[in-house]
């Protein structure tokens, strides 16, 4: 199991479009991924539990992935969040 601190850096936050990227993202991978902010902790392939979580730009979220390939979902899943796409 990896555990990560990521910024959120995505300018808009996550709103509807980049959460539908974020789960594509997150869905490439057999790793049970989550994202915590704020004591919520939500299932990283679910947008609307993504959703639920109204992110912001410079938020900080924690990730945690837990499978064979969880170090490439973390590494991928903070590559999005740190992009300013």
């Amino acid at each position: 199991m990896i555990t990560k601190k990521i910024t959120i850096k995505i300018p808009t936050g996550l709103e509807a479009r980049p959460v539908a990227l974020l789960v594509q993202v997150a869905s490439q991978y057999e790793s049970n991924i989550y994202v915590e902010c704020e004591n919520k902790k939500v299932n990283a392939k679910s947008i609307m539990g993504m959703m639920s979580l109204g992110l912001a730009a410079g938020e900080d979220v924690v990730v945690t992935a837990n499978g064979m390939d969880e170090e490439t979902a973390i590494e991928n899943i903070e590559k999005y969040l740190s992009s300013k796409a």
